[in-house]
Formats: structure tokens, sequence, C-alpha cells
């Protein structure tokens, strides 16, 4: 091809037109290869390699720790930046929503952007706002978004990780033991009853982990006296006692009220208390 657009009988223009034409061919052969089924052509061992990285837990090495006490310790550090972290986050939305909540308790309409950044929030907080009333809206989110205590939070992932040594908060970074249904989406529990079908959920990060989790007990209705309790304790201007906000957690296991006083326990025994702003 070379030789032929070199040939000296062929003129300038004719090479141009020909170039453009090869381009342009080039150009849509290469579009046509990028949009159409693609086969991997990685060797095998990349591709485990792949898979190993999206699996590979982000939690430190707990059972390392030969003391006890050291060993509960990092396990509370490491995760407390995640658990404020999150809470801050929601104090930022819940601080947007409180001139709103003015607003629609004096009788007077929102704004549109308002409005937009209220749907916006109800979204995010799992909240089908079509047939309610903005004020209805505002209440129900006053309600969602709210902070969870850190030494509420810590005492559940120490609980349900085992001080983050258990398989499922190893192998799948999910420090709280929520449950998913989808067959693959996370791992399978090795005493899982033969009819049943759910798996403990793999999360790709400790903070996506520690997002869903609280997105799960702002939303979840099997945890609405949480809630509501928390609600009362704002109207009151009281701190939020996370000792009585564990008792709106019976639902969380199958143990009821033991798996409550087990939570409250770990609350005392380590005087996770003094890590609470609120």
């Amino acid at each position: 091809m070379n030789d032929f657009l070199r040939h000296p009988r062929l003129s300038w223009l004719a090479r141009g037109t020909l170039v453009a034409a090869l381009g342009a061919f080039t150009f849509t052969a290469w579009a046509q290869y990028r949009q159409s089924p693609q086969i991997s052509v990685l060797p095998d061992f990349v591709t485990e390699i792949v898979e190993q990285e999206q699996a590979v837990s982000e939690l430190p090495d707990f059972e390392s720790f030969v003391d006890t006490q050291a060993r509960k310790e990092a396990f509370f550090n490491f995760l407390t930046a995640y658990v404020e972290k999150e809470n801050q986050g929601i104090l930022r939305a819940r601080a947007a929503l409180e001139p709103m909540w003015a607003v629609a308790s004096s009788g007077q309409r929102l704004s549109d952007v308002e409005y937009l950044t209220l749907l916006d929030i109800a979204e995010q907080y799992r909240l089908d706002a079509a047939e309610l009333s903005e004020r209805q809206v505002l209440a129900e989110l006053m309600e969602r978004v709210d902070i969870i205590p850190t030494s509420l939070v810590l005492a559940q992932a120490a609980n349900e990780s085992a001080w983050g040594m258990s398989r499922f908060a190893r192998e799948g970074n999910n420090i709280f033991g929520q449950w998913c249904f989808d067959a693959g989406c996370g791992l399978v529990p090795a005493r899982r009853g033969q009819n049943a079908t759910h798996e403990v959920k793999a999360f790709a990060s400790i903070e996506e982990s520690v997002n869903s989790y609280f997105l799960n007990l702002n939303t979840n209705s099997n945890y609405q006296d949480m809630r509501e309790a928390r609600a009362q304790m704002r109207a009151q201007n009281r701190p939020l006692d996370s000792l009585v906000l564990a008792r709106g957690l019976t639902r969380y296991s199958q143990r009821g009220m033991a798996y409550v006083s087990e939570l409250q326990d770990i609350i005392r025994v380590n005087r996770l208390g003094a890590l609470d702003r609120s």
C-alpha cells in the first residue's frame, strides 16, 4: 500500500483522497470493533488476580493481637473514623432539612429549589414522596435523617463481626452481618438452613458496609421504634442515649432482647458512651 501511494503517476490530490478514505475506513472498523461483544484475551492468571483484588478485605489482621484489650482498642480506633464520617454526612443532610421543616411547619410552601432538594433526600432515604404533602415528607425525613451514636454502632460492629475476625468481615468487608437475597450477592453461611436462600452480603469496602448499615437502621421498618425514641430525645433536647436506643433493635437479631443486652454490655464494659457527640 505504501508503494502504491508513492507511485509517481498518482497525483497529490488522489493520494490525499485515498489517505482520507483509508482513515475513515479504519475509524469505522475500530468503532464497530469497540461496539461488538468482546472476548477476553486475558490469561487465566490475570483474571484470577483481578478477582482477588475485588475480594480483598480492608480490615487489619485483628487475630494477630495476642492481648484482648489491645485488639478491642485497635478495632474501635479503626472503625471510629468511618462512623464519624458517615454521621457528619448525615448531619449535613439534616441541616438542609431543618430550615425547610421550619417553613412547612409555619404553613408556607417550599421554593422550587427547596422542593427538589427535598425530593433528592427523600429518594436517598427510600421514602416515596408521591402521595405525601411537603409537611408529611419533612416530618418523616426528620425522623430518618439523623445520626446513630458512635457507641451503638461500634457495639453492633463488635458483636456482628466478632471484633473484626469473622469470616464475613474478613472476606466480604461485612461488619454488621447484613443479609442479601440474590444468588451470588455475598457469602453463603456454613450453617444456613436447607430451605433458606439468604447470603451474608459482600461489600467492596468498609465504607460501603458502614453506609449500608446506617441506611438500613434509618429506613427499615424493623427499626421504627429506634427512630421514634431518637426523635423523642431530639424533641426534648436530650443527648442521644445509645443504651436506650439499643432497645429498638430487638428485630436485628433472632436473639431479641438477649441481643440488646449484649449490645448494652459492650457499651458499658468498654465505656463507649464517651465517644458519643450529639
